[in-house]
């Protein structure tokens, strides 16, 4: 039993220690192993509440250290992955330390999730692992087509978009959380289109799809939340 404690801690570790590896080899200029590394920190990191959830064996420490594992990964190795980017393109400006930004708002985003009752069943604001798999794959999708390599490799555009979704990590924006309480098409009728929109993305366009999924994440919340608020209006009229 002493052993089983420790697995979901373990796990997290794992997940940090993709963090390092990934921020490693972004530095050698692969940002494509980076972002695999993204995604098996984020493998681990669903797993880690998971095991600690049926194994129950929840604890403080494991909190924190899930926060701190997430900063490397979710936060430090995507600031990178941009950094790396806007490098290659303005190499002599100053303009790709601005990327380090994406850091400090995924830590401030931890900062409040940690601290915020409110998004136990739900997230207000984007995740910081969305956040990362939306700005690693960027590369990816560059690399598939002509006209986003041409726009992702603008280092203005690059930089603005980066940083404006960034932005919403501390955003004021409710946004579900993949998780059912229960089945019924009636209650998670959001959550089906989104994982099966998700779905079709990656299904037709690869790794390259990720960005448009987390995009489209983030964007149907706010059209379920305006399709309920013309509903009470309705039915308040």
């Amino acid at each position: 039993m002493k052993i089983v404690k420790h697995i979901p801690n373990a796990l997290t570790c794992l997940n940090l220690l993709c963090g390092m590896a990934g921020i490693y080899y972004v530095l050698e200029g692969r940002l494509f192993l980076g972002a695999y590394f993204i995604f098996a920190a984020a493998f681990f990191d669903f797993f880690d509440g998971f095991a600690a959830r049926m194994l129950r064996v929840d604890s403080a420490l494991g909190e924190q250290l899930d926060s701190l594992a997430d900063m490397v990964t979710f936060g430090v190795l995507p600031a990178f992955i941009v950094f790396e980017m806007l490098q290659t393109t303005i190499p002599e400006s100053l303009l790709p330390f601005l990327a380090f930004f994406i850091g400090v708002q995924s830590a401030l985003r931890l900062a409040k999730f940690n601290i915020d009752t409110r998004q136990s069943d739900s997230f207000i604001g984007v995740p910081t692992p969305a956040n990362a798999l939306l700005l690693s794959t960027l590369p990816f999708l560059a690399d598939e087509y002509l006209w986003a390599e041409r726009l992702i490799y603008n280092p203005y555009f690059l930089l603005v978009f980066s940083l404006a979704f960034t932005l919403l990590l501390t955003a004021e924006l409710p946004l579900i959380a993949l998780k059912f309480n229960n089945f019924s098409l009636g209650d998670n009728k959001f959550r089906y289109f989104t994982l099966l929109l998700s779905a079709v993305f990656l299904l037709v366009m690869g790794i390259a799809g990720i960005p448009f999924a987390i995009i489209a994440y983030v964007i149907l919340p706010i059209i379920e939340a305006r399709s309920r608020g013309h509903g009470q209006d309705k039915t308040a009229s």
